[in-house]
């Protein structure tokens, strides 16, 4: 028997980073575990982290992990429209996980009548297979430029006749100002969805807020819902390096460069949260000194990725530390840094460029964008698992070792690079990357680590004082 639909939910914020994809991701867990069959829907999103689904098809990674958090298949239908950076200016364009070249050359503010139909088509046919939608908006639904050609905040709202909640990181300061003037920005329609007000990351004593609550009340209408604590949480943040722990002296220290454009960056979590060791994020030469490892993540722009690393005297460094036989390690953008030479006949990037010449491969940009899940083998530790995004097609010359069966991965001496993304949620390559820097520690499986922690985000929905207004809808 087919559960009877409720309302969806939508979580908006009064600015980026004020915890949407977190609150998101509690809300999927939260009403599943209520026996809730639930989706996570975001219309469009622009991040440089994305999961790749059973399929294929690519959606931001922030709905992956929803999607994860619901207990139900990530899928395209959940973030239809996903803008992945490539320069200051250009943003490579995924429709329903299929990138859209048409669409990547097209002016912004034409996009709009050739995007909704494709976001309406998906939300429609979520709301018609699963029993509650939890909606994310994208930045600030409050911005009066934005408004006309909106697709993403309250038109969708509108669309889905959603009970909206907007989220303030109290962890910032001036929450009750940031909500207060927010709603103020608001069209009469969109004020009348509004359920409630959300303060996020709150630390210390509830009684510090006295009457603020009541003074917001007073002015708009709306209640605050929820006081949600501040947690420390392994989950990964929605488009940056944010949560970096700080580990005791004397840990095994890898630096993981941010070049511009660097992409999926939350692939790399799995060692930040291990105990004894330091990922350390490195924007300039200064801070490679005495580092065990060297990590190049994925790039939305090698070329231009490529260029920051010779300006900033990085190229030099990495090469350095390479001919000194400390690992470097990259990863599909990285393995291309790493190579001899990029060629881009098609001017996908711009132009050709030479690469560092620290792995005798050639990387092509050319044919159509791979993105899928796979399984392969490693010459040093079996059978792992992950996924490609990638558009280059690498080849290696006949004396470079593979490093992973099938052309996606290879290694000459302490220099590696792998088409293979989530390597390090593998235990057993991560442990054998770890040990061979000197580490000694001890792990757990990533995948129970994130599971057993989106539990613990569920919980702030009860700790919060939020399910009340929940359970009413």
């Amino acid at each position: 028997m087919t559960a009877i639909p409720k309302r969806p939910i939508m979580v908006l914020g009064c600015s980026s980073d004020a915890g949407k994809s977190f609150l998101a991701a509690a809300l999927c867990r939260w009403f599943a575990r209520r026996g809730e069959r639930v989706a996570p829907f975001k219309a469009q999103n622009m991040s440089n982290n994305a999961g790749v689904c059973a399929d294929g098809s690519e959606i931001g990674r922030a709905q992956y992990l929803q999607a994860l958090a619901a207990g139900v298949p990530p899928e395209a239908r959940m973030n239809p429209v996903l803008l992945k950076p490539e320069s200051d200016t250009r943003s490579q364009v995924v429709v329903l996980g299929r990138y859209d070249s048409r669409l990547s050359a097209m002016p912004w503010l034409e996009r709009r009548d050739r995007l909704w139909p494709a976001i309406a088509g998906a939300l429609d046919s979520l709301l018609g297979d699963f029993e509650r939608i939890v909606l994310e908006g994208a930045g600030s639904p409050g911005e009066p430029n934005l408004m006309p050609g909106d697709v993403v905040n309250f038109a969708v709202a509108r669309h889905a006749g959603a009970a909206c909640y907007l989220i303030a990181d109290i962890d910032r300061g001036g929450a009750f100002a940031h909500l207060l003037g927010t709603w103020e920005t608001l069209e009469p329609r969109d004020r009348a969805l509004l359920r409630g007000f959300v303060l996020n990351k709150f630390r210390g004593d509830p009684a510090l807020l006295l009457d603020a609550r009541e003074w917001l009340r007073t002015r708009t209408g709306i209640p605050t819902s929820a006081l949600v604590p501040y947690r420390r949480h392994l989950l990964p943040e929605e488009d940056a390096f944010f949560h970096r722990p700080n580990w005791r002296t004397g840990a095994t220290r890898v630096a993981l460069v941010l070049y511009p454009y660097a992409s999926n960056l939350d692939e790399f979590d799995p060692l930040v949260h291990e105990e004894g060791v330091d990922v350390v994020p490195i924007e300039g030469p200064e801070g490679l000194e005495g580092v065990g490892a060297v990590l190049l993540p994925g790039s939305k722009n090698t070329v231009a990725s490529l260029d920051y690393l010779r300006r900033s005297g990085l190229a030099a460094q990495i090469c350095s530390l390479a001919r000194a036989g400390v690992p470097i390690l990259g990863i599909c953008g990285g393995l291309q840094i790493l190579g001899r030479r990029v060629r881009d006949p098609q001017r996908i990037e711009g132009r050709d460029a030479e690469g560092l010449g620290l792995l005798d491969v050639e990387t092509t940009f050319a044919g159509e964008k791979t993105t899928r899940r796979t399984r392969v083998r490693s010459a040093d530790c079996g059978w792992i698992e992950g996924y490609e995004i990638h558009l280059g097609q690498t080849v290696a010359d006949a004396h470079v070792e593979t490093h992973l069966d099938g052309g996606l991965g290879f290694r000459q001496g302490n220099v590696a690079g792998v088409y293979l993304h989530g390597l390090f949620e593998n235990t057993s390559y991560r442990l054998h990357f770890l040990r061979s820097l000197g580490w000694s520690g001890a792990t757990a499986e990533w995948d129970q680590r994130i599971r057993a922690d989106l539990d613990r985000v569920a919980d702030l929905i009860d700790e919060s004082g939020w399910a009340r207004d929940l359970i009413a809808l």
